[in-house]
């Protein structure tokens, strides 16, 4: 009977393995942190080279960024010393602030979090408008201490320093009505286009939340998506999920 359960078990395990096709991207190596969007692929490398997904090539970005966005904000990046930059006719334009990580996912509207884990918003109008210095940009302080943020068509999600998982109702032009606490513990959260949301724990598991529709943007629970691997860093979008191990292996998996 333990001989017979053990074969169960080890085949169950194999079938959850299996819900997700997982293959190496091997035509990039050492990946720090990468975003996907609107059919778009961003990624920068650990020595803060910024890529560009086209077809199966990575097309290197000029300059140099610790942290990369794409989404309907455009493309956007923050270097080592948090500069923030949009990506306009094929160069990077300074704006004004300072972000350590950030966000294009939203409507339009761009979020961040800098040095101190103080979340920011620039409203939509700022973002899709900004051609380079003398573009208004006004960021409008949030409430809270987070230290990963990411934004979808239904709401923002966000994790602080003890990887406790929030979520945030906003608009266009960066009104909200505070945070609200999720059960679960993440060290950073993404949030897909369509709205999908996954995160990696301290532990390197990869998690996604269910039932998130537009009437209940909270969904139901979370459900973990059995990797190889301990993974980093992850990111979605039309149903292909993007993961970074913790060993620097990147990996493209789909349903």
């Amino acid at each position: 009977m333990r001989a017979t359960a053990a074969v169960l078990l080890v085949l169950c395990l194999l079938a959850l393995s299996h819900a997700w096709d997982c293959q190496e991207v091997v035509n990039i190596k050492n990946l720090m942190q990468i975003d996907a969007g609107l059919g778009q692929v961003v990624a920068t490398d650990t020595s803060q080279i910024p890529y560009y997904l086209v077809g199966d090539e990575w097309i290197r970005l000029p300059g140099s960024l610790k942290h990369i966005t794409v989404g309907p904000a455009g493309i956007w990046g923050v270097n080592k010393e948090d500069s923030i930059y949009k990506y306009v006719a094929g160069n990077w334009v300074q704006a004004a602030g300072l972000l350590k990580q950030l966000d294009a996912g939203g409507n339009q509207f761009m979020v961040g979090v800098n040095m101190d884990d103080t979340p920011f918003c620039l409203t939509s109008s700022a973002t899709v408008g900004y051609k380079g210095p003398g573009s208004p940009t006004s960021w409008t302080r949030l409430p809270g201490a987070v230290k990963y943020y990411s934004c979808g068509p239904f709401g923002c999600w966000a994790v602080n320093k003890n990887d406790d998982i929030f979520l945030m109702i906003l608009n266009q032009d960066c009104q909200n009505k505070g945070w609200s606490h999720i059960d679960g513990k993440l060290s950073m959260i993404e949030v897909a286009t369509d709205g999908s949301v996954f995160g990696v724990n301290s532990s390197g598991d990869v998690f996604t939340r269910d039932g998130i529709t537009a009437s209940k943007p909270e969904g139901t629970g979370w459900r973990k998506v059995p990797m190889f691997l301990r993974m980093k860093h992850v990111t979605y979008d039309l149903e292909h999920l993007w993961v970074v191990s913790k060993s620097a292996v990147t990996m493209v998996c789909t349903p």
